[in-house]
């Protein structure tokens, strides 16, 4: 079993076993706050603090039966293991998270995430019911507002979904243009049809424009950066003079969103073709905005 995982349940063994769902994904965010480089990520979400992954694991659980799911809650049909399966720092920290928090109602769960993290509780919907007008205004503060019209690159390579969702939602982008070829991935959130419903969940768009990818069969052997160089060259004299229109309809699109992220898979600039397609726009004549590599 995945560790991450194991964090889940010794969480809720700590519970008695059972928790309710509003207040599970809050204590596992007040666990990864107190512990560096948690097993999760969260984004804000509609109800505050989410994480998809964990979500995704949570499912994974019910389908093979190690948790039973009702409408409300989560329940461990087998008690009294789950805790030893995790290192002893982890179980401390996790001791000392439902010390603090076990016993409070999801509501004031929620109010307490507003209050002592407000970026997480930029996207909620019940904010204005949860919190006083004066808390709002520091939610509202929280808020990335930089309006500046811009093209970003960035990839996913060697981060969490959430953390990659947060820095879209940081520099504030409107729209994300995926310029892979093939848009699958064996990383969890980052195949279409999930990176798609995940970015809108946010207030983020997404488009994917395939024409402007590399086939994978032309990437399987770099290895040095001479190898990539190359590759960049052939890409340059083909893809990059093929795909003009479709380059325009993106200046469109950024004059449009005002903030649009270009996005693949490695997380060197120097390793994507998405840096050289960026290069390419900024060199058209109707292209007037600053580039940014994420």
């Amino acid at each position: 079993m995945f560790y991450r995982r194991k964090i889940i349940l010794a969480l809720i063994e700590l519970l008695g076993g059972e928790v309710e769902k509003l207040q599970f994904q809050k204590l596992l965010f007040l666990y990864s706050k107190k512990k560096p480089q948690a097993e999760y990520d969260f984004v804000p979400y509609k109800f505050g603090c989410y994480s998809f992954s964990a979500k995704a694991d949570m499912n994974a659980m019910v389908r093979k039966g190690i948790l039973n799911e009702s409408e409300n809650q989560y329940l461990i049909p087998e008690m009294g293991k789950h805790l030893a399966s995790v290192k002893a720092n982890d179980k401390s920290i996790l001791q000392s998270i439902v010390a603090d928090y076990g016993s409070m109602s999801g509501k004031a769960l929620i109010k307490h995430t507003y209050l002592n993290y407000p970026f997480y509780a930029i996207n909620s919907t019940i904010a204005q019911d949860v919190l006083s007008a004066k808390s709002s205004d520091k939610v509202e503060k929280a808020r990335p507002n930089n309006s500046e019209i811009a093209l970003f690159t960035i990839g996913y390579e060697g981060i969490s979904l959430e953390g990659y969702l947060n820095k879209l939602v940081k520099s504030n982008v409107n729209l994300l243009i995926d310029v892979r070829k093939n848009p699958l991935s064996m990383k969890f959130g980052f195949s279409k049809t999930l990176l798609t419903r995940y970015c809108n969940s946010l207030n983020i768009d997404y488009q994917h424009l395939p024409e402007l990818g590399i086939v994978s069969e032309k990437r399987k052997k770099l290895v040095e950066q001479a190898d990539y160089d190359k590759l960049f060259v052939e890409y340059a004299n083909t893809t990059l003079k093929e795909t003009i229109e479709t380059q325009e309809q993106i200046v469109r699109l950024v004059e449009k969103y005002q903030r649009v992220a270009l996005t693949c898979f490695e997380s060197k600039p120097c390793q994507c073709h998405r840096t050289h397609l960026s290069k390419s726009i900024s060199e058209l004549p109707s292209f007037k905005y600053s580039v940014i590599h994420m």
